[in-house]
């Protein structure tokens, strides 16, 4: 395992991160979706392609290496049918996909996390899609 590789953790740890983690070992998850304001809020700045992680699982285990391929950012309203199927979680419409986020988005976990207990998305919000593959550990 290169011990040099960032971390990429999925969720919280728990349950969300267990079936997140599951998704990609599967190979059904190939993208995932972040905010903009996240990257801002910790002073990072946007994934970019070639760029490779350690994905851990809710012990904090390496599970893979993923490999970014491919990164936009588009506004919320903008999310495509196919990243939302990408995704690997079951949603099969882009509403789904965006009432599954929303309801994380806007949990108390996440709203702590951003230092913003009214946090919130709409249509404008910044969204950064990111498509991924991954090796094993």
């Amino acid at each position: 395992m290169p011990e040099d590789l960032p971390v990429s953790e999925y969720a919280f740890p728990g349950p969300l991160r267990d079936q997140l983690v599951g998704a990609i070992l599967s190979g059904a998850k190939t993208s995932t979706t972040s905010l903009v304001a996240q990257y801002e809020l910790d002073d990072e700045p946007l994934p970019t392609v070639g760029e490779r992680a350690i994905v851990i699982d809710s012990a904090g285990q390496p599970v893979c290496i993923e490999e970014i391929t491919g990164v936009r950012v588009v506004r919320l309203a903008d999310v495509d049918l196919e990243h939302a199927i990408a995704e690997g979680e079951g949603f099969t419409t882009v509403a789904e996909w965006r009432a599954g986020h929303e309801e994380f988005w806007h949990s108390p976990d996440f709203r702590e996390g951003m230092g913003d207990s009214d946090f919130t998305v709409d249509d404008d919000t910044q969204t950064v899609l990111v498509r991924f593959r991954v090796e094993p550990a």
